[in-house]
């Protein structure tokens, strides 16, 4: 394994391809961790696509891969991830099971993002845990699986050694969540930055994109608002203040906003406020109180309620564990 000058190791990803795989599927892990070299980051994850079959893999986009590695390479990654898998949800070979079995014994994070999800589940490694997979898929893969709990309303699924995704785009989600679980945020949002998306859509009960998405031009004057508003949390804002700001009536500038964001501003707003308090429980050792006016929830309580309802959890647990799993990444696996 490669060393930094600091004697630091690099953690290693394990991309799993297989025989009539969808490009789209295998790059997603390979954009996210794959990275530039020049960012800190990401520099310190090294990705091997590997695989089961032998000889050049056909696609679905009507072209051929071949891989370096073939599937021992998922025996000494630091995290495996399973892509994809082929549209019918069959059964996986056995040497694939194995493999993915293997991985998870000697302690490796196993991701099985959109139907990547079925050979996890076939190798045992959901059950008893909750987890997820393309919408269009969700049903049989709790019908196939009893045992696994399925949760068809997220984007993705977090169960610490072993992680789930929706489908198609919610792979980069579930990819972003887990690079930011082990780099931190400002690492991912750098990433997503370079890759022009949305640096975090939180995968639980209420699922937000942390900024609005891209705007048209003839938008412009909205997206400089929504702006101005994400840089502002703690302030006090209204439809009719901000109407005002976008030089729009509130019927105009309510159905722009809608057709924008696609939720209502109450609900956005708050999403901005619960994500720029995640910021500051990632980043500083601020009190909860001070967490709490800086993201315009006003009160260590408004804060916990909020964070409670959307997150399912508690802004002092969310601190602790999402420090523990940071220090822990990068003393022990660093």
């Amino acid at each position: 394994m490669s060393k930094t000058a600091h004697s630091i190791r690099r953690l290693t990803v394990a991309v799993i391809a297989f025989d009539g795989i969808s490009p789209f599927h295998l790059s997603v892990p390979c954009l996210v961790f794959g990275g530039n070299r020049r960012d800190p980051g990401v520099s310190k994850f090294e990705v091997a696509v590997c695989a089961a079959d032998e000889g050049p893999l056909r696609t679905e986009a009507g072209f051929t891969i071949a891989t370096q590695f073939d599937l021992a390479a998922a025996d000494t990654a630091d995290i495996v991830i399973m892509p994809s898998w082929h549209d019918d949800c069959r059964e996986a070979p056995s040497a694939l099971l194995e493999a993915l079995r293997r991985a998870h014994r000697r302690g490796a994070t196993v991701v099985g993002l959109c139907l990547g999800a079925f050979p996890l589940a076939q190798a045992g490694l959901l059950d008893g845990r909750t987890a997820t997979s393309h919408w269009q898929c969700v049903g049989t893969l709790a019908e196939r699986f009893p045992k696994v709990k399925v949760n068809p309303d997220v984007l993705y699924v977090d169960e610490g050694d072993v992680l789930t995704s929706a489908g198609v785009a919610a792979g980069l989600d579930c990819c972003f969540h887990l690079l930011r679980r082990l780099s931190g945020a400002e690492v991912a949002n750098r990433r997503a930055k370079r890759l022009l998306i949305a640096p975090h859509r939180q995968g639980g009960q209420a699922q937000f994109i942390e900024r609005p998405l891209p705007v048209t031009n003839s938008d412009g004057r909205l997206s400089q608002v929504l702006e101005w508003v994400a840089q502002r949390p703690e302030q006090t804002h209204s439809i009719e203040s901000l109407a005002e700001r976008a030089a729009m009536s509130r019927r105009n500038f309510t159905r722009h906003f809608r057709q924008t964001t696609g939720t209502s501003f109450k609900q956005w707003i708050l999403n901005q406020r619960l994500a720029h308090a995640q910021r500051m429980l990632e980043s500083s050792d601020a009190p909860i109180e001070l967490v709490a006016q800086q993201s315009g929830f006003g009160t260590g309580l408004s804060l916990r309620q909020h964070f409670r309802a959307a997150l399912d959890i508690s802004p002092s647990v969310y601190r602790k564990q999402f420090r523990s799993s940071t220090q822990s990444a990068d003393v022990s696996n660093c």
